[in-house]
């Protein structure tokens, strides 16, 4: 534990180690260009990546999505706000199209403040497992 002192208050932090911003990695991909599809596996996606980090929202600083230019039922960032990051700036692009990528990927770049000492764990899902084969499920 540890203390941050803001004027006159103090507010103590869960960590073992002052907050770092940090930047999580991970990508799902999905089976159909449907709505109903790329909300659910995003969601899934960003519940992992707090659930792997036991990453309180409120430490999310905010996050990028990007999707395959064969994704464009919907925006990633809806599955976002869905599970709690509403108050979190949110933005989604377009990934460059190149030969041979992941079809129907979305990608996931969180700036998020997790303690010094702690190891960022990225979250790579369904057929995205194959872009980090070197990280552990």
């Amino acid at each position: 534990m540890y203390t941050l002192s803001s004027h006159d208050e103090a507010m103590t932090m869960p960590h073992d180690t002052p907050p770092r911003l940090r930047a999580l990695r991970g990508a799902t991909t999905v089976e159909t260009d449907t709505s109903e599809a790329i909300l659910e596996r995003t969601a899934e996606l960003v519940r992992r990546l707090l659930e792997r980090n036991e990453l309180p929202v409120d430490d999310v600083v905010s996050v990028l999505f990007s999707a395959t230019p064969d994704l464009t039922a919907d925006f990633p960032a809806v599955a976002a706000r869905s599970v709690g990051l509403s108050s979190t700036p949110l933005l989604c692009c377009q990934e460059i199209a190149v030969a041979g990528a992941v079809e129907r990927c979305v990608r996931v770049l969180m700036h998020c403040y997790l303690g010094e000492a702690r190891t960022p764990h990225h979250v790579y899902l369904h057929g995205a497992r194959r872009l980090r084969l070197d990280l552990p499920e």
